[in-house]
């Protein structure tokens, strides 16, 4: 069975080697580095045998970890990574999942905690990716109004504008476009998408949100309403 390689940024020495000794005996492979920098410098020299997730502690040396993870981002958009702090700041959090984080775990917790946080993750976007290996071109192809969604390169086109996508924000336009013109439960969207209906999910949901309105707001057709404390509907008008 191949291990799942994980990429980890902890310059706390004592923490790093618990994490990684912890993360080995669940059948993790794990490259720690020390520092931003070397973590970035890593992930740049292993994309033969690319990483499955990165763990990136946000307060570290030469680099921290917002920085590195726009830094890994720029080279593979679709890596899933957790962000480890010990601030309880809710602005850090923002920053985070805006960043497209998957998960944000504050400090001190249970190693326990993060090996499930790990699996869980690595689930949802495994199903994804054999989902998508084995849907068809054609299948690939949507028009959304006046652009045109191709799900298999995560590109929303419209005109000569072409604006590239995450894995999890193609995953939320299907979604979207599947249900369209009717309204959403915001439960059943996040447990579809997100695989989880906590807080966090709800937020890095928000957040994603946000996004696909500016994306789509070249067609006044098109439009993401929400309704309070219930969910949102996704509006294509003929």
């Amino acid at each position: 069975m191949e291990k799942i390689r994980v990429l980890l940024a902890e310059d706390d020495f004592d923490f790093g080697s618990i994490l990684k000794q912890y993360l080995e005996i669940h059948n993790f492979e794990v490259t720690w580095a020390n520092d931003g920098k070397e973590a970035l410098d890593i992930f740049k020299s292993t994309i033969e045998n690319p990483f499955h997730i990165c763990v990136f502690d946000v307060m570290m040396p030469k680099l921290d970890g917002f920085s590195l993870a726009k830094k890994i981002i720029s080279v593979d958009p679709e890596i899933p990574f957790v962000f480890l702090t010990a601030k309880k700041m809710k602005e850090d959090k923002i920053k985070g999942l805006k960043l497209g984080a998957d998960d944000y775990i504050v400090k001190p917790f249970e190693a326990d905690i993060l090996v499930l946080r790990l699996q869980n993750i690595l689930k949802r976007t495994s199903k994804t990716t054999n989902n998508s290996n084995v849907s068809s071109k054609s299948d690939s192809i949507i028009n959304i109004g006046r652009y045109v969604f191709n799900k298999q390169n995560y590109q929303l086109k419209i005109d000569d504008n072409i604006q590239r996508l995450t894995e999890k924000e193609s995953q939320l336009i299907t979604y979207l476009f599947e249900n369209k013109n009717k309204l959403i439960k915001r439960d059943d969207l996040l447990t579809s998408v997100w695989g989880s209906d906590d807080f966090f999910s709800g937020r890095s949901m928000d957040v994603f949100i946000s996004r696909l309105r500016k994306y789509f707001k070249q067609d006044n057709n098109i439009s993401i309403e929400s309704a309070r404390g219930v969910g949102l509907t996704f509006k294509i008008d003929k």
